[in-house]
């Protein structure tokens, strides 16, 4: 069984800068791909940002040029470095990956971490 947790969420300033941490646990697993998704209260999960083991990073629009997206995957480890956080940025964040155990692919979620940016 292989479990995300994430940590670093808090409440900031708009302005103000936070960075996310997410580790994977377990045994005997790779991982393809990482990425942060986040859900506002009354609204759809939106992907954030995403990075596969090739190195590639995806970005939703909102976030280009203040979220940056890292990880080590021989760690089991990714990130998320927030800055210049605005309001709307306010919501609960999960980490998100895509595992490898016995050739089979499995996707995996954390619990989230609630980020708040208050104006």
């Amino acid at each position: 069984q292989v479990q995300l947790v994430e940590s670093g969420g808090g409440l900031v300033q708009a302005g103000g800068s936070l960075r996310l941490s997410c580790v994977a646990s377990g045994r005997s697993f790779g991982i393809t791909a990482m990425g942060w998704y986040r859900q506002a209260p009354g609204q759809q999960r939106e992907r954030v940002a995403t990075l596969s083991s090739g190195g590639t990073t995806n970005y939703a629009d909102s976030v280009k040029g203040r979220f940056t997206i890292s990880g080590d995957f021989a760690k089991n480890t990714a990130y998320l470095q927030m800055d210049s956080l605005k309001p709307e940025d306010t919501a609960v964040y999960y980490c998100n990956a895509f595992i490898v155990m016995n050739a089979t692919t499995y996707h995996r979620e954390g619990q989230g971490t609630q980020v708040t940016v208050s104006s």
